[in-house]
């Protein structure tokens, strides 16, 4: 397993959820850490947390549909730690008028302006710094709409997912020879405040069996800490109990 200590990771979506967990997970490895969401409130208590601990965070505000304030955003990283070694794009949404009958284009263009631009814009910009320095991993937070298609998550979405797995997909394929690792993790539900979004809300005790944010913050270290030569290209988790196979 690679030593992480002292390399620079940008988590985008990192005061809640998935993202913040792998903030907490890629510090406790020895990552400096930069923490990018829209919230600055959540972002400041994720910091607070990983300085507790002894690790080293920074704040950087962002709403990732926004490509400008990305690319400020990463010339502000660069300029303070001169490299970017590992981007957990994690920054993500759904709504609850979700599906054909309700779904708008403006709900449309909110989630994949997120979902999926979103994680262009970022992996866009990080590209030419991990260019540069020779190497670099970037990991997509995607989901198992991404392998197939329901209507619980409904079209904008899945359709933000499928997408993001074949950027990511076609970024390791052109840029892997560079040095540059890509990697879909596609989890099923998670217990994340996007499951608040939902049509039809989801009971405590369904949540406490789901997958947890700490298990994805988990895989997503064990990711990172894969040697240079190794790419996970895809890694897809599901939780074992299954709420809808058991009806």
């Amino acid at each position: 397993m690679q030593d992480l200590t002292g390399q620079l990771a940008w988590i985008t979506g990192a005061g809640t959820g998935i993202g913040e967990s792998g903030a907490i997970k890629l510090a406790e490895a020895g990552c400096k850490v930069v923490l990018s969401g829209r919230r600055v409130e959540p972002l400041e208590s994720v910091r607070a947390t990983i300085e507790r601990a002894g690790g080293e965070a920074i704040v950087e505000p962002l709403d990732v549909s926004d490509n400008a304030a990305v690319l400020a955003v990463v010339d502000r990283i660069t300029e303070r730690f001169g490299r970017i070694d590992i981007g957990v794009f994690s920054a993500g949404i759904n709504v609850k008028d979700r599906n054909w009958p309700v779904v708008t284009a403006e709900l449309w263009d909110r989630v994949i302006g997120i979902d999926l631009d979103g994680a262009f814009y970022c992996c866009s910009a990080v590209l030419p710094i991990m260019r540069k320095q020779g190497g670099g991993l970037v990991i997509n937070v995607s989901s198992m709409a991404a392998k197939g298609v329901g209507a619980l998550t409904g079209p904008a979405y899945t359709a933000a997912k499928h997408a993001l797995n074949a950027m990511t997909a076609s970024l390791l394929l052109e840029e892997r020879n560079n040095g540059i690792r890509a990697t879909a993790v596609c989890p099923g539900e998670v217990a994340t405040p996007i499951l608040d979004q939902r049509p039809v809300p989801v009971s405590a005790e369904d949540k406490a069996r789901m997958l947890q944010s700490e298990d994805l913050g988990e895989i997503i270290r064990f990711i990172a800490q894969q040697p240079p030569h190794v790419t996970l290209n895809e890694v897809l988790v599901t939780p074992t109990w299954n709420r809808f196979a058991a009806g």
